[in-house]
């Protein structure tokens, strides 16, 4: 409940602090003297929209908090408890807002945005008025409290949960029927690559490894041809140890006749001859060693050609093939697969739509069963409010082909105003005091359902008065014993069953003669001399005061 309200520099308040206690509280005034002011000022609070035309004439800033007592599992502590906001305590919302337009918003003093702020004021305070644009007068609301007052919430949620798997099943199946088209459009290109790909059967780093090999064979081509040369002219006919050995037999039969010359000279040839014969070795070894077959040559280059020709057609890397050739493979292998799995995605969409199915037709039906009861308990409302002739209609169109997680249903209030007229939109069909009051005749069946913790009604019952303006204040005074209700209002039988009066006033202070708008608590007399104004008007009669008595009397207090 709202246990606080302080408003600074706000339109013609200055400063106002109020305490506001459980049950029924009413705002009374004069026209003019400043209830919508108090009532924007709230709603600023709450995460309305800011305007700088708000902020006191001359002031910078103006400011609002508002403190609410809620109970410790409140859907809004959680909701700021979700903002990482120490919620120990009573909840505070405060909203400044700046002469040149700008806002700042605060819970606990922590700063929020304005969409938190509002989030959370929407989870503490309804405010409704003859122009209420909110839940109860929103089509797009109806069906969450027809929901609400039928106790259908969970089932509303297994429904929505249904439905979400639907979409699920449905989109798992549409996107296979996809991968499958696609497959089926490369199966011929696939099942070729595959086969050509198995064949060639491309190993990793295959290319570098022939590469390397081709290279080696190509220049140990290139040497042995030179070792050839080198071992004919050491070893071959162009060898010059046949004749250096027929030099070396002379001169060994002349050793005798002149060894100091000769022997020296055949010890040369002697080394000459055997450095040629270790050279035509080495030679001849290493020509061994220098034979390849051309035809291993002749295979490594076509083996290389044609993984770097399977490269360039599959625009890939060589090294990249034999990935390549195993995705294409389990492509190929998925697509046989991915036939039957259709079947099964198939039958699971079918399994999820009969689920979905008798899920929303049950809870259309229960629905319609929800939608009776409370024409039902609103219509039983109307009566006393002037309403007798009227009729309040939960009109449920359900359409099994417009399918969502609300299911079939859209749920729309309308009413019939009086006998043998055409039905309607309450919103388009009622009048704004008809709209009241049977928004009033709405919340009074609601409230029992469950409601936010504080209900703020402005001014619902303009237009009316005497039996109408007493049974609003009876149904208000039903509802304050649920709920924390505050009422502004001109209608005296509506003040009396109050149980805390606030008087709303403006007056013109200080030197400079400023209008000012002042609220004080009424208490006994003073509070039976307010309701005799709004009996008699300017002139206070004894009569009126006597009335003014009675009115309180009657709703049980002291006039």
């Amino acid at each position: 409940m709202l246990a606080q309200l302080s408003i600074r520099d706000i339109v013609l308040i200055d400063r106002l602090d109020l305490g506001f206690r459980e049950g029924l509280s009413v705002l009374t005034g004069e026209t003019g003297a400043g209830k919508s002011i108090l009532l924007d000022g709230f709603a600023l609070a709450l995460g309305g929209r800011g305007d700088g035309s708000l902020v006191r004439h001359g002031e910078a800033q103006g400011q609002v908090s508002a403190v609410f007592d809620l109970p410790l599992d409140h859907a809004a502590r959680k909701l700021a408890q979700a903002q990482e906001i120490d919620t120990d305590g009573d909840l505070i919302l405060r909203r400044v807002q700046y002469a040149d337009g700008r806002t700042r918003a605060f819970i606990n003093d922590q700063p929020v945005s304005v969409q938190i702020l509002r989030m959370v004021g929407a989870a503490i305070v309804e405010i409704h008025g003859q122009h209420d644009d909110r839940a109860l007068t929103d089509p797009a609301e109806h069906r969450l409290i027809l929901d609400g007052f039928g106790g259908l919430e969970k089932r509303a949620e297994v429904v929505a949960e249904s439905s979400e798997t639907l979409k699920r099943a449905r989109q798992a199946l549409q996107s296979q029927r996809m991968r499958v088209e696609a497959a089926r459009k490369e199966a011929d290109f696939l099942r070729h690559a595959v086969e050509e790909l198995g064949k060639l059967a491309p190993q990793p780093g295959e290319e570098d490894a022939l590469a390397a090999t081709r290279q080696s064979m190509m220049q140990a081509e290139k040497v042995a041809r030179d070792l050839n040369e080198a071992h004919e002219a050491v070893g071959g006919q162009a060898s010059p140890v046949a004749a250096l050995a027929a030099v070396l037999r002379r001169l060994e039969r002349r050793a005798g006749q002149a060894p100091e010359l000769v022997d020296p000279s055949i010890a040369a040839l002697n080394t000459a001859i055997v450095a040629l014969e270790e050279a035509g070795e080495a030679l001849a070894a290493a020509m061994r060693a220098a034979e390849y077959d051309p035809r291993e040559q002749e295979r490594i280059e076509e083996r290389l050609f044609a993984l770097r020709a399977a490269g360039r057609k599959y625009d890939v890397p060589v090294d990249g093939l034999s990935v390549l050739a195993a995705t294409m493979a389990s492509d190929l292998a998925a697509l046989d697969e991915s036939e039957s799995s259709l079947a099964r995605l198939e039958a699971d969409l079918n399994d999820a739509e009969r689920a979905f199915v008798a899920q929303a037709q049950a809870l259309s039906e229960a629905r319609k069963a929800a939608a009776a009861r409370l024409d039902a308990a609103v219509k039983a409302e109307l009566p006393p409010l002037k309403l007798e002739r009227a009729r309040f209609i939960t009109r449920i169109e359900s359409d099994e082909a417009a399918r969502g997680p609300e299911g079939f249903d859209r749920v729309e209030f309308w009413v019939e105003t009086n006998p043998g007229t055409r039905p309607g939109p309450m919103m388009k069909v009622a009048s704004g005091g008809e709209l009241s009051r049977f928004m009033l005749a709405l919340k009074v069946v609601l409230a029992e359902r469950g409601s936010a913790p504080t209900l703020v009604f402005d001014e619902i019952d303009t237009g009316v008065g005497g039996a109408v303006a007493d049974a609003i204040g009876e149904r208000l005074a039903r509802l304050a014993g649920r709920v924390q209700v505050i009422s502004v209002t001109h209608a005296p039988q509506v003040a009396a069953k109050a149980g805390q009066h606030f008087l709303i006033a403006k007056s013109a202070e200080g030197e400079a003669a400023r209008t000012v708008t002042r609220v004080s608590a009424l208490e006994e007399q003073s509070r039976r001399e307010e309701i005799a104004r709004m009996l008699a008007g300017a002139s206070i009669t004894e009569e009126a005061r006597a009335a003014a008595g009675r009115l309180l009397e009657a709703a049980g207090l002291r006039g």
